[in-house]
């Protein structure tokens, strides 16, 4: 009866993580909003201040999680690379699952304003970035290119877009002069950007055949070289956030992402990990907005979902980094949008090897060898005691109860009222 109840209660430990992050939502953004009120009368260069410690203390929080909660570990990799290696410990000590996590490439150990481009296959993706700011003491500066529709989304919506968030609609709907304005608004306000783009515009989904097909027939037709594990790019976004702040950016991070297990016995790709879960749409719809639509309801039987990412065994995820100066870059669109697809070659060459070499040995990896070493919990571990302490106080009495419930359904009423009128 015990054995059970403890094995029961390990097999749902997921749910930990996701309550947490979930149910300190409310108590956030009651935070972030007094500090909103109260910088109204302040240079706006103030409120950013404040404004990305507080998104560090949130984000740290989910790092812990995905992190320290899985037992994360990052270090040096021999010459140019950095490795993180994610192992999530069983109950017992014998039992423990190696995770791996490999950077390779050139990642500096200092913050920098960037632009941070990366293919996109999964809904894991964001959390990527994250895991790279925090290395560089950038977390609170990294700031989404979204899909439009996120807007909507309960809190989450109209914060991204007060943190500097930039919603965009695709094709013929772009606003390239609301993108540009809110760009400058940003350097205006002296603003950290760690501004995180994924070109192609929607995720990489190997059971949406169709959305591939039509990729590489729109890039042969364009004389562009077919892609096989990656979308064709977009070049709009990518190319207005550089050219508007070319002379603020420091650099550009090329990130190529490629996740093991991804593979069936048949050797054909299947979908990457997802943070999908039933009953926790808010959260993680932000994570699938991040790609436009399309998941199939059949395609959920294979996919490697939250539950499975922090209480089974995860796949090996595989990043690879190009840091490129503003300066290699071509300045107008024509060519800046042949710049990106050659760069998607490399990406497309890199996945290529990494999937299908004929050699099974060069498969599933990047070159390099790791000397791993573990994030320190004093870069998480606070974060989740502050937010949950404040949380729970809160919880603890009727009237904390009401402003939550409040919080939740009135700062969901106002963020899209504020939204509709100000993206």
């Amino acid at each position: 009866m015990l054995l059970s109840l403890v094995l029961h209660t390990y097999s749902m430990r997921y749910v930990l993580p996701a309550a947490v992050m979930m149910g300190t939502a409310p108590t956030y953004m009651l935070a972030w909003g007094a500090w909103r009120l109260l910088s109204a009368v302040l240079p706006a260069r103030f409120y950013r201040e404040v404004d990305d410690r507080l998104y560090t203390i949130y984000q740290s929080m989910v790092l812990f999680f995905f992190e320290n909660y899985t037992g994360v570990q990052v270090g040096k990799m021999e010459g140019i690379a950095t490795s993180v290696v994610l192992c999530q410990h069983s109950m017992a000590a014998s039992l423990v699952h190696l995770n791996t996590v490999i950077i390779y490439g050139d990642l500096p150990k200092n913050k920098e304003n960037v632009v941070y481009l990366s293919n996109h296959q999964c809904t894991v993706d964001w959390i990527i970035a994250d895991m790279l700011a925090i290395r560089q003491n950038a977390l609170g500066h990294v700031r989404y290119v979204l899909k439009d529709g996120l807007k909507w989304l309960p809190l989450y919506g109209w914060y991204f877009s007060q943190h500097g968030g930039v919603y965009v609609k695709r094709s013929a709907k772009f606003n390239e002069k609301e993108m540009r304005e809110k760009l400058r608004a940003q350097m205006k306000a002296e603003t950290p950007m760690y501004l995180v783009i994924f070109p192609e515009g929607t995720r990489y989904n190997p059971e949406i055949p169709k959305v591939i097909a039509d990729s590489q027939s729109f890039a042969e037709k364009e004389g562009l070289a077919v892609l096989k594990h990656v979308l064709t790019p977009r070049v709009k976004a990518t190319h207005v956030a550089i050219d508007t702040m070319k002379d603020y950016l420091d650099a550009v991070y090329d990130v190529t992402v490629a996740y093991e297990g991804t593979v069936d016995h048949k050797g054909q790709r299947k979908l990457a990990p997802s943070m999908t879960v039933t009953g926790m749409f808010m959260l993680w719809s932000f994570s699938s907005s991040l790609t436009f639509p399309g998941n199939a309801d059949n395609s959920k039987q294979n996919e490697l979902t939250f539950e499975e990412f922090l209480s089974k065994e995860c796949p090996r995820v595989h990043i690879f980094i190009d840091r490129i100066e503003l300066k290699d870059i071509p300045e107008e669109q024509m060519y800046m949008r042949r710049w990106l697809h050659e760069r998607f070659e490399i990406k497309d060459k890199l996945l290529i090897e990494f999937y299908d070499a004929k050699d099974s040995k060069r498969r599933n990896k990047f070159p390099g060898k790791s000397v791993h070493s573990k994030l320190s919990l004093k870069k998480s571990l606070p974060s989740l005691l502050f937010l949950g302490g404040l949380t729970a106080s809160m919880l603890l009495t009727e009237s904390g109860r009401k402003l939550y419930v409040k919080t939740w359904i009135y700062g969901t009423l106002f963020g899209c009222l504020w939204v509709s009128i100000k993206p």
